[in-house]
């Protein structure tokens, strides 16, 4: 009886093989964009028959995870395997347009070859009109013609040609007619042309088993790396003892091939495409090589632990106003979701996001942060002074790293950047620079010099930093400067003088935290030695 049961089997494979595939349209109903990718959710019906038969839903991303697709299926449906193709033979693809469609175009396929016979006829007898109007010179006796058969000839020319006339004027009509209709049936085609969803070529394969012929919804899922999101802040700040106020957004792109319409969107920190696997370390060998040496020079001109502000633009105050009443926010639609790893925005309110490449913003949260203010220089790296906000408690807000527009006192200033991933307890956000704070670093000649001692070369360096407040008001400022750490023992660095500055041991990093009253004056001094062999060079000095 087995091997009976499993010769059915064998014998019924060929011609379920051969069976014509179904074709069915998934619905794209939510998206969790990720940094590097998104988790696409479609829905998708079809009538299927009783036993094995092969699904092919359309309309799901040219690119994709593949070893990500996840399919739900009836309880009563097997899904015996699911793939995923974006060059699927057409041949049994079902009929591009609908009935009514095929008849529009059957309509007009008739109406083109009426037309084309009525003008075929009327140019017959146009041409049959000129050539007698060109023979219409008649003499006697010419060709054999009587002169009495003239009058004959003259009224058949006149008749015949009134009949031609007036069949012209009918075949002009007819076309016109013709010429109208088809039009109106063009228009039809555009209408429903215009109206026709644009299809991806993505398509996954599903081989279903079903004890009987029933109507069956599916849900599939998987990931697709084109698409990504990336946070994006705006700060407005009215004055030093208001909150910052701060818009929370998102800027979205996908290329998928999908368009999003009306999807549920969430927008998640985490990466899909990121190894899960635990590093494992490796024993470290030491080895003896080539000597280098650090070069303690700041690389970058930003101050030091302070991202530095971009300014871009400068628009009116009356601008920023405008542009703020203009924005549109959905944030009182947004769900922040905090796990164990990562952060997710849930976005109750549907959206549309086109899969053309292009940002699309969505605004997340709107959220208050309380903020100590304090102006920022280092003028060894950077000449101005810039006003810093500094936000405690930071890690409750949620944010992401990313980058920041300034809103000052109803100005645009230019853009910052946001990054919450440190130890620091406190997040410094640099909210622009300020002009009527002047600073000047200064090398004082008469207290620098360069000795000669024995087989060494000996350097003093003085500079004097000079900081004035030019504001109607107070200021709390954080000078910082630094002087340089040797990487040799045959190299000796020794600060002599500092302006009694709080001083970093380690990365010999000077900090002068002062207060300066409106149009005071202050400067500060520091000198360092440098000794090392007269033989050699310090480039980086």
């Amino acid at each position: 009886m087995k091997r009976l049961f499993m010769a059915v089997i064998a014998l019924s494979l060929p011609i379920i093989a051969q069976e014509k595939p179904i074709f069915t349209q998934a619905k794209i109903k939510q998206a969790t964009v990720y940094f590097t990718g998104a988790e696409l959710t479609h829905t998708a019906s079809a009538n299927i028959p009783k036993g094995t038969s092969e699904l092919v839903i359309k309309n799901v991303a040219n690119i994709l995870s593949e070893e990500t697709i996840r399919v739900l299926a009836p309880s009563n449906v097997t899904v015996l395997s699911a793939q995923f193709t974006n060059q699927y033979m057409e041949e049994y693809e079902a009929e591009r347009h609908t009935p009514a469609l095929k008849r529009v175009q059957d309509s007009l396929a008739l109406l083109d070859s009426q037309l084309k016979k009525y003008r075929n006829e009327r140019y017959s007898k146009e041409k049959t009109v000129a050539f007698l109007d060109g023979n219409n010179t008649l003499q006697g006796n010419q060709d054999g013609l009587v002169l009495a058969d003239i009058p004959k000839v003259m009224d058949y020319y006149t008749a015949k040609r009134i009949e031609l006339l007036n069949s012209i004027d009918v075949l002009k009509e007819k076309e016109e007619t013709l010429t109208t209709a088809i039009a109106k049936l063009n228009a039809k085609l555009d209408v429903n042309a215009s109206q026709e969803e644009k299809l991806s070529n993505g398509k996954i394969i599903l081989q279903l088993m079903s004890p009987v012929a029933q109507k069956a919804d599916f849900q599939v899922s998987y990931i697709s790396n084109r698409a990504t999101w990336r946070p994006f802040y705006e700060l407005r700040a009215d004055r030093l003892s208001a909150p910052i106020h701060l818009l929370y957004k998102g800027q979205i792109s996908q290329s998928t091939g999908v368009d999003w319409k009306g999807v549920k969107l969430s927008l998640s920190s985490g990466n899909p495409n990121k190894s899960n696997q635990f590093p494992v370390l490796q024993a470290w060998h030491l080895y003896f090589g080539r000597e280098t040496y650090d070069d303690t020079r700041a690389r970058n001109a930003a101050p030091l632990g302070y991202a530095k502000v971009t300014a871009d633009a400068s628009l009116k105050k009356a601008d920023v106003e405008k542009m703020a009443l203009e924005e549109s926010s959905v944030a009182e639609y947004t769900t922040v979701a905090e796990n164990q790893l990562n952060v997710s925005f849930d976005i109750d309110t549907p959206y549309d996001i086109l899969s053309n490449g292009k940002a699309h913003s969505v605004s997340l949260q709107e959220l208050d942060l309380k903020a100590d203010y304090k102006y920022y220089t280092a003028p060894r790296v950077d000449k101005e002074v810039y006003l810093v906000a500094a936000v405690e408690d930071y890690s409750k807000y949620n944010l992401l790293s990313g980058e920041a527009n300034i809103v000052f006192e109803g100005l645009y200033v230019g853009k910052t950047y946001i990054e919450p991933n440190q130890t620091n307890e406190t997040l410094n956000v640099t909210m622009g620079n300020d002009r009527k704070i002047s600073v000047k670093r200064e090398k004082i000649s008469d207290k620098s010099q360069t000795k000669f001692i024995s087989g060494n070369k000996e350097q003093i360096f003085t500079y004097d930093i000079i900081l004035r407040n030019n504001k109607k008001e107070k200021v709390d400022l954080v000078l910082k400067d630094q002087y340089p750490i040797s990487t040799d023992k045959s190299m000796e660095v020794e600060l002599l003088e500092s302006s009694k500055a709080i001083v970093d041991d380690k990365t010999h990093i000077l900090t002068w935290e002062l207060t300066l009253k409106p149009n005071e004056t202050k400067t500060f001094r520091l000198s360092y030695k440098v000794k090392y062999p007269r033989d050699r060079v310090i480039e980086n000095l």
